[in-house]
């Protein structure tokens, strides 16, 4: 029955999903192949207004975490990520009409604000539809789009980029890339109305007794995990271990947009580095290459953490592996060898990810969870902002990107080392979290 019941809605839910994620990942870091690509040169941008440009989404996004995502909880996921999804779609479109650095921080700050409670939402509502057993793997198969977005993203962008003027004749490729890549979140926010189920006991697409087991099965795990650390919401969102996930998060998510916001700029730096040039289509090839080793790794990795049902090591390892990559990457001796330190880094990111996801899961639940999710997640994505930033002025500073990435493999290593002091502290007893603040 379980096999058969979670395939059921790994099919129905799970592609959907990757759908929307994808397209969030990439309205959110096609910035990346703006700047580079006609953007910094026409808005007159320095690398570290292009890093602020970036960064100030995330302001937009961490102010409204936490309520978006208790009322994802209170509303249901069907209502509430319709609209966030309609609403970054046509912010993202009206990114194509700005006219200088002051319009582009307003309308990255408004993105954020749109998007906000996302991404800890799907997070959430993946507890209701999977066993804690299979969770990691159900993170993974939706946080594939981090990885597909720039396999197959960073190539589509960087055409559209390239095309954009011979398709609207006096319209910059970076601004018609813009136009073109929020559609798609305003079509797929219409479908979520029409095809998103709330709860297994809604599912009319499982047999009745696949959506009577189900819900029995979730029901009874979530009132475990709620009986054994019944936190209060404002209990829950001062709780130590929510903190010091949060800044685990920070370091993966660090490493994460530090890459993303600038590696097709490291690529083109390939020219005075190296020698070796590229055009922005092949620009956009080539930072597609270290995702598509991490979507294996993102695979693999979580799969190995279900099956073993281990956690901490699967965070802190890939965390450690990744932090001594990237600075390695500053001294290779050519592009080639660059690229392989770069997509180690990328692999343990993507590794990462999936399955920090359940660790938080196995204290919080309920309105708990909503809270401390998001909270997580708005604290972790605080990198959104300081990766970008630090990164652009550290190279705007020194002239090279070495600094920035010497600070991403220490951020790395430092939250890979807080990972293992978690898993070496006691948990909460459940009499302490059930005493309210």
């Amino acid at each position: 029955m379980e096999n058969r019941v979670l395939k059921k809605v790994t099919w129905r839910l799970i592609p959907f999903i990757i759908a929307m994620y994808f397209i969030n990942y990439l309205d959110r870091t096609n910035i990346s192949i703006a700047g580079p690509g006609g953007m910094n040169e026409e808005l007159g941008l320095t690398a570290t207004q292009f890093g602020f440009a970036a960064g100030i989404f995330f302001f937009g996004y961490l102010m409204l975490e936490v309520p978006s995502n208790l009322a994802l909880h209170r509303f249901g996921a069907r209502i509430w990520l319709a609209r966030i999804l309609i609403s970054w779609g046509l912010v993202a479109s009206a990114m194509a009409f700005v006219t200088n650095e002051y319009w582009l921080y307003a309308l990255r700050f408004l993105l954020g604000v749109a998007e906000a409670g996302f991404f800890p939402g799907i997070v959430l509502y993946l507890t209701y539809w999977f066993p804690s057993s299979r969770r990691a793997r159900a993170t993974a198969l939706f946080m594939l789009a981090i990885p597909l977005s720039n396999v197959i993203g960073a190539p589509l962008s960087s055409w559209l980029v390239s095309q954009g003027e011979n398709i609207l004749g006096g319209f910059s490729g970076w601004r018609f890339m813009f136009l073109v890549e929020g559609f798609p979140a305003v079509i797929l926010g219409i479908m979520c109305l029409f095809y998103l189920t709330d709860r297994p006991k809604d599912a009319k697409w499982l047999e009745p007794e696949e959506r009577d087991w189900l819900s029995a099965r979730m029901e009874a795990e979530e009132s475990s995990t709620a009986h054994s650390y019944h936190y209060p919401v404002r209990r829950a969102l001062l709780q130590p271990r929510v903190w010091a996930l949060s800044f685990v998060y920070f370091g993966a998510v660090y490493g994460l947009y530090a890459l993303s916001f600038f590696l097709p700029t490291i690529i083109a730096g390939f020219s005075e580095t190296f020698g070796t040039d590229f055009s922005i289509v092949e620009i956009g090839f080539i930072t597609a290459i270290p995702y598509s080793f991490g979507v294996i790794a993102m695979l693999l990795w979580s799969r190995h953490s279900d099956k073993t049902g281990e956690r901490v090591w699967h965070v802190a390892l890939p965390l450690f592996v990744g932090g001594a990559a990237i600075p390695v990457a500053l001294y290779m001796s050519s592009p080639f060898t660059t690229m392989i330190a770069v997509t180690i880094c990328c692999m343990a990111i993507c590794a990462t990810l999936p399955c920090f996801w359940p660790l938080p899961q196995t204290f919080l639940a309920g309105a708990a969870a909503a809270a401390g999710i998001a909270l997580v997640n708005s604290l972790g994505n605080s990198a959104g902002f300081f990766a970008p930033y630090i990164t652009g002025g550290l190279a705007e500073l020194t002239g090279t990107q070495n600094a920035g990435l010497w600070v991403v493999g220490l951020t790395m290593i430092a939250a890979g080392v807080v990972t293992l002091v978690l898993k070496a502290a006691p948990k909460p007893d459940a009499a302490d979290a059930a005493t309210s603040v």
